[in-house]
């Protein structure tokens, strides 16, 4: 509520686009109630698998809503993303060279490149 921007990591599947209808009018109304300076910048699509239409479905109707907030950077549905954690370790430092790590590296330089 007291920040100004807002990213949001977004699953590659179908009820995460009902969770995100519904965050995007809270959002909204934290902007009419709250804080007029709040913007959704940012959003990285997640968990993406290439071999489903699913995925792919998705990640093509949040960016036709979205086309300047989501990254081109995406993160692939991997093991060692969901590893990590159990090893209390993000997957950057539990395995730095897997495809989810370079893909949070990718997303991360992009975001960066953003704000250049």
């Amino acid at each position: 509520m007291a920040g100004r921007e807002v990213l949001i990591p977004i699953q590659c599947e179908y009820y995460a686009l009902e969770g995100l209808s519904m965050l995007l009018k809270n959002i909204e109304m934290i902007r009419r109630h709250l804080n007029p300076d709040i913007d959704v910048t940012t959003i990285l699509l997640t968990m993406y698998d290439a071999r489903t239409r699913l995925s792919s479905q998705v990640a093509d109707e949040v960016r036709s809503h979205f086309p300047d907030q989501v990254l081109r950077a995406t993160v692939p549905r991997s093991v060692r993303v969901s590893e990590a954690p159990s090893h209390g370790q993000t997957v950057i430092s539990y395995d730095p060279a897997s495809t989810g790590a370079l893909a949070y590296c990718r997303a991360a330089a992009e975001l960066a490149a953003r704000g250049a």
